[in-house]
């Protein structure tokens, strides 16, 4: 056994690397090529926005302040630019390289407009990235590559996603204890969210009210539901749906990357981000409050949400199965490759069991979730880099299940009934599950990078450099021979 547990731990902290680990400062040297001369501006400006595309790319896709900005120069540094000065903001990126004291830098400029969970382009730049690292392919090349990546469309159709959305709601359903009927209203409030929507997206419309008209959405049909349930002869909690829409509307804002950028020296983006999530949480709200309010006025009244929520060791596998399978849901609704839907179901079966282990205990839903959060970051990462993924794609599925969309909802309904205190006290816990869920993931991601950190001596690409060892040692072996053959035989005659 001890043997078995040995050969799975150094599978599973095998030699790969994630690209953010192999350029760690200080860590392995890049590829070395000529430095751009000075006076070669349009080299340098060429190398300068590629940078700037790739960074706008991580930064859209939720990656971190820092590590977009370590992966700005390493890309420049590459290419032989050294003296780089890298800003990377809430929605800009400024790169200025330096060409000496006589001479003024030249700057680029890159806004991120929106953003988009697309883990199919994250991997392919992060793909694109080790190419530039190990390949040595020209600056015109990695443009074009780069272009080819923003413009692709989506790997998979606009239906996939919109029914993986709809599961994953339905698998967040099953693991606040719902049954069949409340997953199967939860996946078609799910689905109308999505389409509404992304219809009012392509008009224009703020993402404030596209949240505001979503949480809406998630309470009118469990309410209309749970109000004709004495004719329909069911039985539902209204509760499991709406917070079930809730997570899913709190799933596409960037949790992990606001929490990562305070924490990690990049305090103003984390502010912003932060605001933006603060936000966009209050359109879930006001969305949700005033669908409550106009369904009093027609005489359906939401049942009272009781203070906790317990369920027996029997239905901890159930709901188990259930966050891994809501994570791999949100995996393939943010078009991950299908490489990364195994992984992202991993990353939820993890975090989600640590959770709900945790709740037969006295530690409290804060650290409960600090904790899962901690080990998917650190267990996901691991797993992640052994599947050549991002481990930001884990990162986010994993602690997807853990949001606190049923903490959102009590903490609501308590304010709208009056309940001033223990409304506050919800929104509250929460707002501080939010927090640990980030924070925890963060901590177990900087674990698994040291765990992960190279120790092979600064020198490029060890495929590249055996392949040419063997060239070397293919023609030395070749002129020996033809040494030995000299001077030649005498000829006979």
């Amino acid at each position: 056994m001890r043997e078995f547990l040995g050969r799975a731990l150094r599978r599973l902290t095998g030699t790969r690397q994630a690209t953010i680990d192999t350029i760690e400062p200080g860590s392995i040297m890049v590829s070395p090529r000529k430095p751009i001369e000075p006076f070669d501006v349009a080299a340098i400006t060429e190398v300068l926005d590629l940078a700037t595309k790739i960074g706008a790319v991580l930064l859209d896709s939720g990656t971190g302040a820092i590590d977009t900005q370590t992966q700005i120069k390493f890309v420049a540094g590459v290419y032989g630019l050294e003296d780089v000065d890298v800003d990377v903001t809430y929605n800009t990126i400024v790169v200025s390289a330096r060409r000496g004291a006589t001479l003024p830098p030249i700057t680029t400029m890159e806004q991120v407009y929106y953003r988009s969970m697309d883990f199919t382009r994250l991997a392919q730049v992060d793909r694109l990235v080790r190419r530039i690292r190990d390949s040595g392919i020209t600056p015109s090349t990695a443009h074009r590559m780069v272009d080819e990546i923003i413009t692709a469309p989506h790997p998979y159709p606009h239906w996939v996603a919109t029914l993986a959305w709809g599961a994953m709601a339905s698998g967040i359903s099953v693991l606040l204890g719902g049954q069949y009927l409340v997953a199967a209203l939860a996946f078609l409030s799910t689905v109308a969210i999505v389409l509404v929507n992304r219809n009012l997206n392509r008009i224009g419309t703020p993402v404030f009210f596209q949240q505001l008209v979503g949480g809406f959405i998630a309470v009118v049909p469990a309410a209309l539901v749970f109000g004709a349930a004495e004719r329909l002869g069911v039985q539902i909690a209204p509760s499991q749906v709406i917070a079930a829409g809730i997570v899913v509307l709190l799933s596409g804002l960037s949790l992990v990357g606001s929490v990562q950028d305070a924490i990690t020296g990049a305090p103003i983006t984390g502010v912003a981000r932060f605001f933006e999530l603060l936000l966009m949480t209050g359109g879930i709200i006001a969305g949700v409050g005033v669908a409550i309010r106009l369904l009093e006025a027609v005489g359906i009244f939401l049942p009272t949400i009781t203070t906790t929520t317990s369920f027996e060791a029997v239905e901890l596998p159930i709901r188990v199965a259930a966050g891994a399978f809501a994570a791999c849901a949100y995996a393939l609704a943010s078009y991950a490759e299908t490489r990364a839907l195994g992984v992202a179901f991993l990353g939820g079966l993890i975090g989600t069991a640590v959770a709900a282990s945790a709740t037969f205990t006295s530690i409290g839903d804060v650290i409960a979730n600090g904790m899962a959060a901690a080990f998917v970051g650190l267990v996901g990462g691991l797993l992640a880099r052994r599947a050549l993924t991002p481990p930001l794609v884990v990162a986010v599925a994993g602690i997807t299940p853990l949001l606190p969309g049923l903490a959102v909802y009590r903490g609501l309904y308590g304010i709208l009934s009056e309940q001033t205190l223990s409304g506050f006290t919800w929104i509250a816990n929460a707002l501080a599950i939010g927090c640990a869920l980030a924070a925890g993931v963060t901590l177990g991601e900087f674990v698994a990078r040291q765990l992960r950190r190279p120790q092979l001596p600064p020198r490029p690409d060890w495929s590249l450099r055996r392949r040419l060892l063997a060239q070397r040692e293919a023609r030395e072996g070749r002129a020996i021979r033809q040494n030995r053959r000299w001077p030649p035989p005498p000829r006979r005659f």
